[in-house]
């Protein structure tokens, strides 16, 4: 895909900042590489999951060290990166004049239907390069998660799906466990 043109992440904040995309001209975008993309609209599937993410969220994350993020965005300079992740857990003290780093996050959920297949490639290899730790792909289709860890480079070393009743731990947290089956009910 060619870029019209190439978007520094200083230089998109900046536009945000000031607006550019509100009012009148209002649309749900990233910075991807550079490249301003609009997002997809969100169906009510991907809503409902994201909605039970939340929710176990706030049962088991302590509040006092880690901050639930939903549809907010994630700061990735080194590929000139904003993505929208659905969902993820900050460290708490960090994100008080700007939006996570990398080194911040403690877990990034990306729900996926529509956009399973970017989530899976470019978004996850954006995701393995800036070095976040742990990224889940919540699969809508197969109804599981896909975990991804051990970033090096572009790619997470280790791959594990976690379908109907097992139980995944993030890393951050691993007295916190979730069923996929919650998700989907």
């Amino acid at each position: 895909m060619s870029a019209i043109a190439h978007f520094t992440l200083d230089h998109y904040e900046h536009m945000v900042e000031l607006g550019v995309f509100s009012g009148a001209y209002e649309q749900r975008l990233e910075l991807i590489r550079g490249e301003i993309r609009q997002m997809s609209p969100i169906g009510y599937i991907h809503s409902h999951v994201v909605t039970h993410l939340t929710d176990w969220s706030y049962e088991v994350v302590p509040r006092e060290r880690i901050v639930i993020r939903v549809h907010n965005p994630v700061r990735i300079p080194a590929s000139d990166s904003e993505p929208h992740p659905d969902l993820v857990w900050a460290m708490r003290n960090a994100t008080v004049d700007h939006h996570p780093n990398p080194e911040d996050v403690l877990l990034l959920i990306e729900v996926a239907d529509t956009s399973l297949a970017d989530d899976r490639t470019e978004k996850l290899e954006i995701y393995a390069e800036a070095g976040i730790q742990e990224n889940w792909i919540v699969n809508v289709i197969d109804e599981q998660i896909e975990v991804h860890r051990q970033p090096i480079g572009r790619t997470y070393q280790q791959r594990t799906v976690y379908g109907a009743n097992a139980s995944v731990c993030p890393l951050a947290l691993p007295t916190a466990t979730l069923q996929p089956s919650r998700l989907f009910t």
